[in-house]
Formats: structure tokens, C-alpha cells, sequence
């Protein structure tokens, strides 16, 4: 029964806010491309910490300056996802609810900090005001899973007593320990196929209807 789940943990980007990749954002707002890092980090030539030095490294070409307040102004426009201020609230009235993102800790924090009990992402060092080029990595990429059970292990409830969204092949270790694993908004076929519940509409209302909660 639904009512036996304690807790329910999100990805970020795709699910909580409309837009594919908070990173990409950014780059887009400098007019940068980060394609090589990309490749380099898909291709194992590139760990997170280098893949987020890199990406800072682009920004302060354009804005040598930048600081983290810059990056959190730029994404305050991103959209939250449909059915968010509805839902968001409801949810966190009944269970406890955390996100888990490889995505950029300035967003989730803007937009979780009311209704997120937990908020796990990847943020930017700054010094006197501006970002020194080093990331702060909570979340690599592959590592979801692992970040997952560290969480609820931490909150003191059972995975079984948990639910889990994500997007990606990159959420499918942690979906798959949960309790309820839900493909929201599906990105690839692999999270599909791991998943126990697909809502492809983007709209986050649809989980009360979804789960009758």
C-alpha cells in the first residue's frame, strides 16, 4: 500500500525543473560548449571533479569574476516542472522528500529549500566573492545509488519504504533500490525498463493520481 512509504527522493533536472541539464543552462547563458569535456568524461578519460573544473573553466572565460550568486541568478529562470507548487507542498505535508542531483546545488536550493527536507547536488567553491574553478561534487554521476543508500540509512528508513524518481540511465541505481521506482518524464529506454511506474507526461500533479496519494 502506498501509505506504508515514508519518504520520496527526485532527480532534479527533468523532473523537478523543465530543462534537460541545469549545467547546460548555464554554458548556454555564456554562449560555451562543453562537448569535449563531455566526450572525455562518457569515455573515462575524466573523473566528476575534472568534468566540473572544466566547466567552470568556461564560464570564467567569459566572466572571470563569476560568482556563485551569478550562477544561481541565471538559474532562477529555469521553469519548474508542471504541477510543481502544487505538488511539492502536498507531498512534503505527508512524507519526507529529498532530492539527489548530479545538477547544480544553486538551483536545488532555490527551489527546494521550502519543501526538501534533504538536497543532495553539486555545487561550486567560492572565495571573497568568486568561484576559485573547484567544484563541491555530492553526487557523481554513476554514484546514485550509493548516495541513495547513504541517505536513507542516514533518515533511518528502510528502501523498501521509499519511492524514487529519475529520468535517466543515470537515476537507475537508485531507482532500482527503491521501494517504488517511477520513470518520470523518461530521457532513455534503459530507466523505462527499470522502472516500476512510467509517467512520460511532464506533470508532477500526475503522481497523486498515479499513486492515490
Amino acid at each position: 500500500m502506498i501509505s506504508n512509504y515514508k519518504a520520496i527522493i527526485f532527480d532534479m533536472d527533468g523532473v523537478l525543473v523543465d530543462v534537460k541539464s541545469s549545467w547546460a543552462k548555464v554554458h548556454e547563458s555564456f554562449c560555451v560548449d562543453n562537448e569535449d569535456s563531455l566526450n572525455a568524461y562518457k569515455d573515462g578519460i575524466i573523473n566528476d571533479e575534472e568534468f566540473i573544473r572544466r566547466d567552470i573553466a568556461l564560464w570564467k572565460t567569459e566572466c572571470p569574476q563569476i560568482s556563485r550568486e551569478d550562477i544561481k541568478n541565471i538559474l532562477k529562470k529555469v521553469p519548474k516542472m508542471k504541477g510543481f507548487s502544487d505538488t511539492i507542498p502536498y507531498l512534503h505535508d505527508r512524507y519526507t522528500l529529498g532530492i539527489i542531483s548530479g545538477g547544480l546545488k544553486p538551483l536545488a536550493e532555490f527551489i527546494g529549500v521550502d519543501h526538501f527536507d534533504f538536497i543532495l547536488a553539486n555545487d561550486l567553491e567560492e572565495k571573497n566573492g568568486e568561484l576559485t574553478g573547484e567544484g563541491i561534487v555530492e553526487v557523481k554521476l554513476d554514484g546514485k545509488g550509493v548516495v541513495f543508500e547513504k541517505l536513507i540509512s542516514r533518515l533511518g528508513i528502510e528502501k523498501e519504504r521509499c519511492i524514487a524518481l529519475g529520468n535517466s540511465h543515470f537515476d537507475v541505481p537508485m531507482i532500482k533500490k527503491a521501494g517504488l521506482g517511477i520513470a518520470f518524464n523518461p530521457d532513455d529506454q534503459e530507466i523505462v525498463d527499470a522502472a516500476d511506474l512510467v509517467i512520460e507526461e511532464k506533470d508532477l500533479s500526475l503522481l497523486i493520481d498515479r499513486l492515490d496519494l
